[in-house]
C-alpha cells in the first residue's frame, strides 16, 4: 500500500473529519506529504471538505 492509498485508507476508516496533522500522526508520514495527498484525493473527488482544513470521504 502507497503512501496515498494510506491516507485514503485513514480517512474511510475515521467516522470523524479529520486534518492533515491527525492522518500524519496516524500513518507515520510526514505532515507535508498528508498534505499532497489530501489535495490530490480531494480533486479526484475521494474526499470532501465539510469544514476549513478537515476532511472526510467522500460517500
Amino acid at each position: 500500500m502507497d503512501n496515498k492509498e494510506k491516507v485514503l485508507h485513514t480517512f474511510k476508516n475515521s467516522s470523524e473529519m479529520l486534518d492533515a496533522k491527525a492522518v500524519a500522526e496516524a500513518t507515520g508520514i510526514e505532515k507535508s506529504e498528508v498534505s499532497k495527498h489530501i489535495a490530490k484525493l480531494k480533486k479526484e473527488g475521494e474526499l470532501v471538505s465539510p469544514k476549513r482544513c478537515f476532511y472526510e470521504a467522500a460517500k
